[in-house]
């Protein structure tokens, strides 16, 4: 599989591009379940076909632009937004990335290492191992660069996290994936009650840092990606069911901008695990 990738990584990224599109389109077309998902999802929010047909390949674009991304050549990344950063970086709480699932979500963390992270502040994410032990070493070797740092979906993970905003540092979470029973609450995610994590609400209430959200997107032909940051429309709550509706709220508005770039096939509504 390594050296897979590391041949493929030479292909130019509107080729890699290319060829994910054609993937996104195979496991849709081959897979009922995960159609049917994707399409409820999407009419969930409220999408007519035309917003989400360009989310079927731009899904398979997620997964074939990751060789270049792991093991290429730097690819063009612009910013949108990098003030915000800045002053978050410069009050010196620390700050915490929300991205969801869109657009290329590797590529901002790669971004932040490269402008911000060698610099001394460097961001932490959290990681789960891939389910398939073969896979693990290249997903580990791929994302290890200076600037990024990962840490295990554990509670010796959440610790290194604190730590790490208690610094002045910043960690990059996806507020959108289901997290395990016990670890989040429900709210309403366009409009369906969806099981959110809480973990966001909670490093921010713990060491005062700032929360931002982030996501990168993709632009056609393989002309390299943008990095939009934001703020929050106004401080999270203290309760934390509300700061769950305020995070969804959230996510919704940043879908909405680019819903052809959104993982709609991602089981978002999904029953939460057992995290014992």
């Amino acid at each position: 599989m390594t050296s897979l990738f590391k041949t493929l990584s030479f292909l130019p990224l509107w080729m890699l591009h290319g060829l994910g599109w054609g993937l996104g389109w195979l496991a849709f077309l081959g897979s009922p379940t995960y159609r049917r998902r994707f399409v409820a999802n999407a009419r969930q929010a409220g999408l007519a076909r035309a917003g989400w047909v360009p989310a079927v390949g731009a899904a398979g674009r997620l997964v074939s632009e990751l060789p270049r991304l792991w093991m290429g050549k730097p690819v063009a990344v612009h910013w949108d937004g990098a003030q915000h950063v800045e002053a978050a970086l410069a009050a010196g709480k620390g700050v915490v990335f929300l991205t969801p699932h869109m657009g290329c979500f590797e590529v901002t963390a790669q971004a932040y290492a490269a402008r911000y992270g060698q610099q001394g502040q460097p961001m932490t994410v959290l990681f789960r191992p891939p389910r398939q032990p073969w896979l693990a070493p290249l997903v580990t070797s791929s994302r290890a660069r200076p600037g990024l740092l990962a840490a295990p979906t554990t509670l010796a993970g959440v610790k290194q996290m604190i730590k790490a905003l208690k610094q002045g540092q910043c960690v990059g979470l996806l507020p959108d994936q289901v997290p395990p029973q016990g670890q989040g609450v429900w709210a309403p995610f366009f409009g369906k009650d969806a099981y959110t994590m809480t973990l966001s609400v909670r490093l921010a209430a713990q060491t005062g840092a700032t929360v931002l959200l982030a996501w990168g997107e993709r632009l056609p032909w393989g002309r390299g990606y943008v990095v939009h940051v934001l703020p929050l429309a106004e401080p999270l709550s203290a309760d934390l069911p509300a700061a769950a509706r305020q995070i969804n709220a959230a996510m919704e508005q940043l879908i909405r901008q680019a819903p052809g770039q959104y993982l709609w096939g991602y089981a978002r509504y999904k029953t939460p695990r057992d995290g014992a």
